[in-house]
């Protein structure tokens, strides 16, 4: 088993593609699969992405726009 502990969601690529590149996929990755609260119905559920900038609330099953890597764009 290999040392994922600095990489965690990224360990997955090993020695590959340099430390400065998994460490931004892996923060891209991190926030993508975050809880996030539904701007339609308000409750905090985990958000299905259709495609880019396409997402579905898990709890009500709406369709609405938000950013390419997160249901609501703007966030950091």
């Amino acid at each position: 088993m290999g040392r994922t502990k600095v990489v965690s969601i990224a360990g997955r690529f090993g020695a590959r593609y340099g430390s400065s590149l998994r460490k931004k996929w892996r923060d891209v990755m991190l926030k993508r699969y975050e809880e996030y609260y539904c701007p339609l119905c308000g409750l905090k559920t985990e958000m299905e992405r259709i495609s880019v900038g396409v997402w579905r609330c898990g709890k009500c099953g709406r369709v609405f726009a938000g950013g390419a890597y997160q249901p609501i764009s703007g966030l950091k």
